[in-house]
């Protein structure tokens, strides 16, 4: 009821509006900057796991021109895409740079568009093959992560990126919760967990592994709500996804959630509530890889607890990533643990403002 209650207070404003133009009014009002067409949005180099091991990883950003969908209540990516759709030339210059970047003798190479890499309005067939038969030539390339919505994973699509590629290929969804009501009305993703479970299906007939990102404590949950939501969801996730990236919801400039922060109505997932995640999670799917990075930690747009511990708890987090062993949770404690506990326990009686900044 809490859920629906804040929902109907935030479309009050206008009650013919919906959420989905809730969110392109908001776009509407952003400005795009201008990035050079021949270079990625972002590239860096970080770890990952392989097998069990850790493993340098090169993650790119290509500047294309976005989500197609571009109606999600977090997510300000759309702000760093192209403003006009970039060249095969412009891509592969694109791929080019971000190659160069990395000097590890091997590595994953993680793709992202701040959309689908399977749009073909983002990535055309042929200049999305020139780059996976590259990768598949490239020694030092261990494995490729794609990101891409569900309804761009077809039969046809992963059967031509399995054969260019020739090396282990994994697509990565943003499923965000399993729950349709909370991504709907939370999220406004645009998809089902039907959706995300059919494209993971056709993936498998194709041997191509799977990795589901969650979202931690999206608009219009309480602490409480946000936590159950993640352990669910993990549960319903695991026979489904081999890898599981919990998201802890930071606040990106130009959306909903930022608003929402700007006017004390959000908070972002305290770091105590991804502890509790990632232990819970891991009892009950302990043959899933559960992983968390979590962005921006420690700074009041993103995920924290006092100040005091964030750095630590933070570090545990990524270090359990690259481990998978919640031991290292054992030794994790601070005086703020005790406020986070009755945050979880009081704030789904708050009617949608945050007991705790």
């Amino acid at each position: 009821m809490t859920l629906r209650r804040n929902l109907r207070q935030l479309l009050s404003l206008n009650n013919t509006m919906s959420l989905t133009k809730v969110v392109r009014n908001i776009r509407a009002r952003q400005k795009i900057k201008f990035n050079a067409p021949d270079r990625p949005t972002a590239v860096w180099v970080g770890k990952d796991l392989l097998d069990g091991r850790p493993i340098a990883s090169l993650t790119v950003i290509f500047q294309t021109t976005g989500c197609r969908w571009n109606n999600c209540t977090m997510c300000g990516y759309i702000y760093d895409s192209a403003k006009k759709p970039p060249s095969h030339n412009d891509l592969m210059k694109q791929f080019e740079y971000a190659m160069s970047r990395c000097k590890d003798e091997e590595f994953i190479v993680k793709i992202f568009t701040s959309g689908s890499f399977f749009d073909e309005s983002e990535i055309g067939t042929p200049t999305r093959d020139e780059m996976l038969l590259r990768l598949g030539k490239d020694t030092r390339v261990k494995k490729v992560i794609a990101e891409t919505r569900p309804e761009y994973v077809t039969e046809e699509r992963l059967s031509g990126a399995v054969s260019a590629l020739g090396k282990p290929f994994e697509v990565a969804i943003g499923l965000e919760t399993s729950n349709d009501i909370i991504r709907k009305d939370c999220i406004n993703k645009g998809f089902s967990f039907s959706d995300f479970t059919e494209a993971s299906s056709i993936a498998r007939k194709h041997g191509v592994t799977v990795k589901a990102y969650l979202l931690l404590k999206p608009v219009f949950l309480s602490e409480g709500a946000a936590i159950s939501d993640m352990i669910s969801s993990i549960n319903d996730t695991a026979s489904w996804a081999g890898t599981i990236s919990v998201n802890l919801c930071n606040v990106q400039r130009g959306t909903l959630v930022d608003e929402m922060f700007e006017r004390g109505d959000y908070r972002p997932p305290w770091l105590w509530s991804a502890v509790e995640v990632l232990k819970k999670g891991k009892e009950s799917a302990p043959g899933t890889i559960i992983m968390s990075d979590p962005v921006g930690a420690g700074s009041a747009r993103g995920p924290h607890n006092c100040g005091k511990c964030d750095d630590d708890v933070a570090s545990a987090i990524r270090i359990f990533s690259l481990t998978q062993d919640t031991a290292i949770f054992n030794g994790l404690d601070c005086q703020c643990r005790e406020l986070w506990k009755k945050v979880v326990e009081l704030e789904g009686f708050a009617f949608g403002p945050p007991l705790v900044k």
